[in-house]
């Protein structure tokens, strides 16, 4: 039997769970054994998620406690559920999500909230499709990098052009100046 002790600790790691993340996802995981759960969960540490499975009394409770994820969740937590929390990049985990769904057709996405916004599955898989976080960072610093890298071959430009000048000159000219 649950004591009221352990429903509150839940509760509490839930709500802690929920102010750290910058997404939530809520899976059904009905039908995973536990090898495949396992694998799930070793496939979100690298990338800042984690899986936690929930009673839905007590996620409620925890959701009092953030709006952000409660008004979006009102009423969409039935059956057997599980949140996957993403800590840092949220397309990552979205992408991690929807290829596990992809391959065990047991773990079913059922909705998730970003920002305070409900995310439908489709809306999920779009996430997936974004660039990841790096890929992000690498194109705004080749972005950032541009306008100087064209400078700075302008400026070369000028001397090489001078030197093909005199080159040519020299060439014209039929001598070897040195």
């Amino acid at each position: 039997m649950i004591t009221r002790e352990s429903k509150e600790q839940e509760i509490s790691e839930i709500s802690e769970r929920l102010a750290k993340a910058k997404a939530a996802f809520v899976v059904d995981f009905k039908g995973l054994n536990v090898e495949k759960v396992t694998k799930f969960r070793k496939l979100l540490s690298p990338i800042q998620s984690e899986m936690k499975v929930v009673k839905n009394t007590l996620a409620y409770r925890a959701l009092n406690e953030h709006e952000a994820f409660k008004g979006p969740l009102e009423g969409k937590l039935t059956g057997n559920n599980a949140f996957v929390f993403a800590y840092e990049d949220v397309s990552a985990s979205a992408k991690a999500v929807t290829a596990f769904a992809k391959e065990n057709e047991e773990l079913v996405l059922k909705t998730g909230v970003m920002d305070g916004r409900l995310l439908d599955e489709a809306q999920i898989k779009f996430l997936a499709t974004l660039p990841g976080k790096p890929e992000l960072q690498a194109k705004l610093l080749g972005t950032l990098q541009a306008p100087s890298q064209k400078f700075v071959s302008l400026l070369n430009q000028v001397p090489s052009s001078f030197v093909r000048l005199l080159a040519a000159y020299r060439d014209k000219v039929g001598g070897t100046a040195a």
